[in-house]
Formats: structure tokens, sequence, C-alpha cells
């Protein structure tokens, strides 16, 4: 059961986060040249965390993240069955959650999904590993102590909000395989035939974290 609700915790996590953070992306209209709208995507991606992070963060730690689970399995914080669980929900959650903002639009021309940056997939897979690298090495250093347990959620909203700051502009920030793949999978087109940029960058950097992480917390 204790398992059951990991999973179940996870799938909600995701879904939460493509549907308010992701839809906030479409009826604010964000855009390089809309600031407003920039703004509040980013915080609203950054606020998700946080609501989530003390509401499901004691039941599952609150990855809500393919790439954060990666890290977590390499830190050894996270069995590989898990690991395969985690993943599974959080698929299910993003797809789930792009299905309910396609439906309360109306229309599955935008649904806060990822582009490449100047057409290029090198630059937009150097980007997106570096913000995934930032953004997962602060969840690995935050969650680290557990007298870091009463602020670790706001560190980890309001790092995600700063990627989204930097990094809307080059690729609309994805950080997250599960949230690229979920507003990809119903687009289409360009969004779902580049997405594996979005699944391989974010694990790739996520990957990273977890062995920096190791390096600098090594105690010899």
């Amino acid at each position: 059961m204790q398992t059951f609700k990991k999973y179940l915790a996870e799938f909600i996590g995701t879904f939460v986060l493509v549907l308010f953070a992701c839809g906030a992306a479409v009826v604010t209209s964000c855009s390089v040249g809309n600031y407003a709208g920039y703004m509040l995507t980013a915080l609203a991606f950054g606020l998700v965390i946080v609501a989530m992070a003390y509401s499901i963060g004691n039941v599952s730690g609150c990855h809500i993240n393919p790439a954060v689970s990666l890290a977590m399995l390499i830190d050894g914080r996270l069995s590989f069955g898990d690991f395969i669980g985690y993943v599974v929900s959080q698929f299910a959650g993003a797809i789930a959650g792009a299905a309910v903002l396609w439906g309360l639009l109306g229309s599955n021309q935008a649904l806060g999904q990822n582009g490449l940056y100047e057409n290029n997939i090198w630059l937009s897979l150097l980007v997106e590993v570096i913000l995934t690298f930032v953004f997962v090495l602060t969840i690995l250093g935050v969650t680290s102590k557990k007298e870091n347990g009463a602020v670790a959620g706001i560190v980890i909203g309001l790092t995600l909000t700063l990627v989204h700051i930097f990094g809307i502009y080059f690729t609309g920030t994805s950080v997250n395989p599960a949230r690229s793949f979920g507003p990809a999978l119903f687009v289409g087109g360009d969004a779902l035939s580049n997405v594996w940029v979005f699944i391989v960058a974010p694990l790739v950097g996520g990957a990273l974290a977890a062995l920096c992480h190791k390096v600098l917390s090594a105690k010899k």
C-alpha cells in the first residue's frame, strides 16, 4: 500500500505541474515579448513545486520529474524498482494533465510545449543540460540535510522559477522529460518529433548533477 501511495503521489504531482504550470504558459500567452506572461509562467512552475513539496513530499519526496528520480537513484536514495515506478507514474500524470488542459482549452495548438532554440538541436541540448544540472544539484544539496526540511520546498520552487526565467527564452524550459512529453504528445508535429531533446537533455543534466553532488559531498 505504501508503494502505491508513493506512485499515486508522483502521478498527482506531475498532473498538477502540467495542468497548472503549462496551463499558465498558455492562458498568460507566455512569450519573450510578453514579459508579464513570461514572469507569471516562471512563477507558476515554482509555486506548483512549493505546493506539491509540502503536500506530497512526505509521501514520495515530490520528485514529479524523471531527471530528479534518476539523480536520486544515482545518489542511492531511490531503489531501481521505485525509480521505474516513479517514472511511469510521472509520465502518466503528465499525459493526464495535458489531456485535461487540451479539454479545457478546446485546442491542442498550444499546451505549453517546448521548442528548439533557433531550430538548433545542439544548442537546445546544451541549454537544457545546464538548466537541469543547476536545478537538480540544488535539490540534491538542500535535501541532503534533515535540518533543511522546513525550507527545502521553497528553495526548490524558487530555483525552478529561476531556471524558467532564464530558460523560457531559449527552449520554453523543460528540465523535466515528463513535463515535456505530455503536451508534445497531444500537440504533435515538431513538438513531438523534437521531444527526445527534452527527454535526453534533462536526464543527462540530472545524472551529471548527481555525480557532481557525490564529488562535492564526499568526505575524503
